[in-house]
């Protein structure tokens, strides 16, 4: 493969700065808003979606049938990355995780509905697949459907779900057959977020983000809001997984918190000493600097096979999530290292080194590795279906 970009897709991206250079807003476009905070969750991130919308970004992708561009997804790849760069919310779960199932095994009833929205950025989503006892695990959830009249009653709790306290509607997956295997059993429901049985309660993690605990207490949902087949739920998970693997954590930020750190080793001392002198310094710089571009390099092949192979890229999508969210997280150390004590002070103290990027970044890493699957998991995932290796030893 290229791993060059061509004239039109330079053309593209000189596009999109354009763009974010003449909507640029500290509203809208904050970076020290980590990966999955990178969210439409005020009136100002919700009409730069809008604009968005307007010029086609949203559905690029899609079908033309659809009301997309029926484009490559090498397009849809340099725009979040663009996005990203500058803490500007991405095409989100609406365009990839949502849509996409709703493109592929959503009724036609369904796709009227929700697919001219998301393309016209008039909706949000929040996905439901985290439980108390399942966390990355998403065939070990429990929160049930049972069988009512033309519709479904749903008890019981999600955790860890980001966008509750303002999404639209709500993308569930619950056990409808209790006594399925731990990977059949499950099927998808989407679910308006002011249902009157659903109670939502805030869970802030260590980096100051809000998630969401949401139980439900006899939700009624029709079954015309279940999406494809009964009780293949998991399947449909387990793909739409693969584009959050991607999607939600995008290289760009990374790139930007190693330029930091550069940049703050090339003016700074310690005891009278340039900290640029340090060999030690140089050689952990270097090599964080070599991890990215085997980040890059991974992202563009998942998107290369993404494009030309027509099964789902799970084993790419493990790869890459995996030593993305690991060098994030190496790279947060390494600053915190290097920074020294001053690293420590929070976000928005006024002396802080790095304008207090080194603290927030090291606590909202920890999320990284978690959301959308663990490092546990997706090095479960390699090891089996890309390694051939045994699950039980």
């Amino acid at each position: 493969m290229d791993f060059e970009f061509s004239p039109a897709e330079r053309a593209f991206l000189q596009e999109v700065d354009d763009f974010l250079q003449a909507n640029r807003d500290p509203r809208v476009m904050d970076v020290t808003r980590e990966n999955m905070a990178q969210v439409c969750d005020t009136p100002e991130r919700r009409a730069f979606m809008k604009k968005l919308a307007e010029r086609g970004w949203l559905g690029i992708t899609w079908p033309k049938e659809y009301g997309g561009q029926d484009g490559e997804g090498f397009y849809e790849y340099l725009l979040n990355e663009k996005l990203s760069s500058v803490g500007a919310p991405q095409i989100g779960k609406g365009v990839g995780i949502i849509g996409k199932t709703l493109i592929k095994v959503g009724s036609e009833k369904l796709k009227r509905e929700f697919l001219p929205k998301i393309l016209n950025a008039e909706i949000e989503f929040a996905v439901g697949y985290s439980e108390p006892s399942a966390g990355s695990d998403s065939a070990a959830m429990r929160l049930r459907a049972e069988r009512q009249g033309e519709g479904w009653v749903l008890n019981g709790q999600k955790v860890y779900t980001t966008s509750a306290h303002f999404a639209d509607w709500y993308w569930v997956g619950a056990r409808t057959d209790p006594d399925a295997p731990k990977h059949h059993g499950i099927s998808l429901f989407l679910i308006r977020m002011d249902d009157p049985g659903l109670t939502i309660q805030p869970m802030y993690t260590m980096g100051g983000e809000r998630t969401n605990a949401v139980f439900f207490d006899n939700v009624f949902v029709h079954d015309d809001y279940r999406v494809g087949e009964l009780n293949k739920g998991f399947q449909y998970i387990a793909e739409a997984l693969d584009i959050e693997r991607f999607t939600m954590f995008t290289f760009a930020p990374i790139r930007g918190r190693v330029e930091l750190l550069c940049d703050h080793v090339k003016h700074a001392t310690r005891d009278g000493e340039a900290l640029k002198t340090d060999p030690r310094l140089r050689q952990r710089i270097a090599q964080l600097a070599t991890e990215c571009e085997v980040a890059r390099l991974l992202g563009v092949r998942f998107v290369d096979t993404a494009i030309n192979s027509p099964k789902t890229p799970t084993v790419e999508a493990s790869r890459y999530k995996l030593y993305s969210t690991e060098l994030s997280r190496r790279v947060a150390d390494a600053t915190m290292d290097i920074v020294g004590p001053g690293a420590q002070l929070a976000l928005g103290t006024g002396d802080a080194p790095l304008k207090g990027r080194a603290e927030s970044c090291y606590t909202y890493t920890v999320i990284d590795t978690i959301g959308g699957g663990s490092s546990e998991v997706q090095k479960n995932i390699i090891a089996t279906r890309g390694l051939g290796l045994p699950r039980n030893f």
